[in-house]
């Protein structure tokens, strides 16, 4: 039996063990996969009961901390006053080498797991589980993993940053052919050092154009000198163009400039297409220590009060009913008039070798 029909018979006989144990009875699951896989209507309560006795849950997350994290912590005990809610904010890459490190130590700490571009990695290395979520029914397929190893938190949408006092309104690039003009030479930054900067520009043009058009473009663009950024994240990045010492910036979240120019900064996004999409994702690792309050925690998430919150914090929640707020509709593509490509997890992390191979011949 492969893995995918293993699960789903699994599914399916923990879905009728109330019904064998007697409805008046609740079924406590033993195993950690029974635990994740729960699909009985009682799954809140048995959740819920099983996490208080638990007493405490502990989450890695790339989401910042005052905007999101503290708020989700804050609303998850309030709904559940017996768990205690931790948690440690890290870049999706040092989350990664955390979770790894915990593995091989045989001390896995963290109970879920939440970042941009941390799913493919710790999946290819066989340190996650598989999981399920009645929340997940109302999301669309591409946000959740066929082999129920990650679902889709919150969307991310990537374009060009400029700086509105040193780029004129009539003079901004308005698609990537528009960045090959000489004008610019010397004057835009992209990211290095992170699977959301130059592989994912890379990869999204060969996933959208076909290598043959990618790469020739590629080899044009090489001639704009871009400029290697590795100081700092893509909000510094943004802070940088902000501050005048780059004109534009190339692959930035396409949020980040709007927050800013909101509070009267020099800055603003432009989309082109193809826009680049990724989803950051939840996943749960092997060998945890709180798998009632893991799954708990994943519910919360994944719903809508908990999917608001995201959007409370000025992030594109994956939840298709949350909708991003006014100020933000203005960068999603559809809502744009612009075309979106959205790169899955696995796609950014499989074709990442060859995306850095091309980063290497015209840009090193």
């Amino acid at each position: 039996m492969n893995r995918r029909s293993r699960i789903t018979h699994l599914v399916s006989v923990l879905a009728v063990l109330p019904l064998a144990a007697g409805l008046a009875t609740p079924v406590w699951a033993q195993t950690q996969e029974e635990i994740l896989h729960y699909t009985g209507a009682d799954r809140e309560k048995i959740l819920a009961d099983g996490a208080a006795k638990e007493g405490e849950l502990v989450v890695y997350s790339a989401m910042i901390v005052d905007q999101a994290l503290q708020p989700l912590a804050d609303a998850f005990m309030k709904r559940y006053p017996s768990v205690t809610l931790t948690y440690w904010r890290g870049d999706s890459e040092d989350i990664a080498q955390r979770v790894l490190a915990e593995e091989r130590a045989k001390n896995v700490v963290v109970d879920v797991v939440e970042g941009t571009s941390v799913s493919e990695n710790l999946i290819k290395a066989n340190v996650v589980q598989t999981f399920s979520s009645p929340m997940l029914e109302q999301y669309p397929e591409s946000y959740r993993d066929p082999d129920h190893l990650w679902a889709a938190t919150r969307v991310s949408y990537y374009c060009m940053a400029y700086n509105t006092d040193m780029v004129k309104a009539e003079d901004v690039p308005k698609s990537y052919d528009d960045l090959l003009n000489p004008k610019w030479k010397g004057q835009i930054a992209w990211r290095i050092g992170s699977e959301s900067g130059t592989p994912l520009f890379i990869t999204n043009l060969r996933s959208a154009w076909g290598e043959d058009k990618a790469e020739d473009y590629l080899k044009k663009l090489s001639g704009e000198k871009i400029v290697n950024f590795g100081a700092g994240s893509a909000r510094t990045l943004v802070d940088r163009v902000i501050a005048g010492e780059y004109a534009m910036a190339l692959n930035i979240f396409c949020h980040h400039p709007l927050i800013s120019a909101a509070d009267g900064a020099p800055v603003a996004s432009q989309l082109m297409s193809p826009v680049a999409s990724t989803t950051a994702t939840l996943l749960i690792p092997k060998n945890i220590r709180h798998p009632y309050g893991a799954a708990l925690f994943t519910d919360f998430l994944l719903s809508e009060d908990g999917q608001k919150i995201l959007l409370g914090a000025d992030y594109f929640p994956a939840h298709p009913k949350v909708l991003p707020s006014k100020m933000l509709q203005a960068i999603v593509p559809h809502a744009a008039g612009f075309d979106e490509n959205l790169v899955r997890p696995e796609t950014l992390v499989n074709d990442g070798v060859r995306s850095d191979e091309l980063y290497q011949k015209y840009f090193r």
